[in-house]
Parts: structure tokens; sequence; C-alpha cells
């Protein structure tokens, strides 16, 4: 399959953002981050301050109980919820409805950073598709993802890497390699989403077969915690007002510059996914 228009700055002429509004951090859009565990609590301090570093105005965060206190003194800019955890330090079951009344009240959701995969996910994926916020998944609640989803208004924007693309597919990751494009557009159709396609190139694919790929980047953003600063970007600008294929388009090439730019400071590898977000406001547009 034909690998599209090639994503760069001239692309994404055709899919702006909403402009920059001067006014209260109502808004600039309310954003609910669903993230953590006990064992990676940090992944939802790298998402929350991505979204806010791409312009959210209005931050809560739901995380682990055993978390929370930690991660409100951490991120002063959040409102920050504790929710409860099963035996493994995932969110339990009596997570599933609080989150679907929090989700209620955001504009945008990104969900998964982090989490642990339990069998709460399902649950918890279905409850907030079923929201009226635009939704990004991520990591634990991609494969706990199942087809046909709820109709929904905006399509939600899927973030796989190979594996939870397999996982997504019900395939091998072989096949990934082989036509990552062609098992996007699967994804894109089954789950009716627009989808994001990770690697050294990254592709975005809708759809309808509508595809665009990205080749820029650094090294160094192939690193720990670099996907949720990208899933962070991502739901920053649905909470702008961004519609669910544009967002995707400037997170990836806004994370990608940022490595690029980071890469020309420290060097090719070597510095950390927190680093990313610090780079975001001056490639934004005015």
């Amino acid at each position: 399959m034909s690998e599209g228009q090639v994503l760069d700055r001239s692309a994404l002429e055709a899919h702006p953002l909403p402009p920059v509004v001067d006014g209260d951090k109502e808004t600039k859009g309310r954003i609910l981050i669903v993230a953590g565990s006990r064992e990676v609590p940090g992944a939802a301090m790298l998402t929350a301050t991505a979204a806010m570093r791409a312009g959210a105005g209005k931050l809560a965060i739901a995380t682990m109980e055993s978390a929370a206190p930690y991660l409100g003194v951490s991120m002063p800019e959040a409102m920050v919820v504790g929710l409860p955890e099963d035996e493994d330090g995932g969110f339990g079951g009596d997570a599933v409805e609080l989150l679907r009344g929090y989700a209620d009240e955001a504009d945008a959701v990104v969900a998964g950073p982090g989490m642990t995969q339990n069998e709460s996910c399902e649950r918890i994926s279905r409850a907030l598709l079923e929201c009226s916020a635009a939704v990004a998944l991520d990591a634990a609640l991609l494969h706990a993802l199942s087809s046909p989803i709820p109709e929904r208004d905006q399509a939600p924007v899927l973030l796989p890497h190979v594996g939870e693309l397999a996982s997504l597919l019900g395939c091998d990751e072989e096949d990934i390699d082989r036509d990552p494009i062609g098992c996007g557009h699967r994804a894109a159709q089954l789950y009716r989403s627009i989808v994001l396609v990770k690697g050294v190139k990254s592709h975005v694919v809708a759809p309808d077969g509508s595809t665009w790929t990205y080749q820029g980047g650094a090294p160094g953003l192939g690193v720990s915690g670099s996907g949720d600063v990208l899933a962070g970007i991502v739901g920053g600008l649905l909470a702008r007002g961004a519609e669910p294929l544009n967002a995707l388009l400037w997170a990836v090439w806004l994370h990608g510059e940022a490595g690029a730019a980071l890469a020309k400071e420290v060097g090719p590898i070597g510095f950390l996914a927190r680093e990313i977000a610090d780079e975001l406001p001056a490639l934004l547009p005015r």
C-alpha cells in the first residue's frame, strides 16, 4: 500500500489546529488523564505534562490510590483523583463507574499510559468510549479493546506500537513489519478510529485509507516514556478542540520535531522523555 502523503509542516496547513484564544482555563479545554499503576506511576505525569505543554487549559488525573498523593505534589497544576486499585496495582473494578463520571466532565480523555493490563481494562475502555469527550487510547487499553466499538460523534485515536497493533488485529508482529500501513488501515476500519502505526517511520491512517508518513525525529525518541509524551500531546490538542485526525497529525509532527530539537541541543541519544514536552510551546503555531 502507498505511504501516502509526507507528514511535514506544509502538509499540516490543510489540517489546522484551533486558534490560540485569550481567556481563562476553561477556554483552552478540560483534559482527563487516566494513567499509571503502582509500578509505573510516573507515566501519568509524563502524559499530563505533555498535554499542558500542548496547550490544554484544565487538567485532571485519575490514577492509583497509592500514587495519587505523590503525583498531586509533583504536578500541582492538576486535580488528582486516587481510584481503587487491585492487588497487582492496577485499576480495580470499582474504578470504572467513577472514571465514567469524570470523563463526562472532560473535553478530552487520554487513557492507558503506564496502566496494568487486567480484567478491568476492557470495561474501562468501553466506558470511556461511551462518554461524549474526545478519546485517545494507548497501551494496556489497546490490548483490551474489542470490536465493534460504540458509535461516536468523533472517531477515537488509537496509539499502538507493533505489539499492540498485532493484538488489535489478532495477527503476528511480523505481519505488521511486512505491511504496517495495510495493518493500520485494517485497524482503522475495524475500530472506526484514527490509528497511528509507530516505528522509525510513523504512519497515521484514517478509516477511509488516507495515510500520512512521518520520517523525522531522532534516535533518542526511542526511550522509555516517549510514547506517554506523545499520548499527552494528542490529548492536549484534542482538549483544545482539534479534530481527531488533525490532533494526531500535529502530535506526531510535534513529538518528532521536539526530538530533533533535543538531538541538536543534547545529542542524538541520551535525552529523557520528560524533556520532550519542554520543546513543544516553541513548535506550536502561534
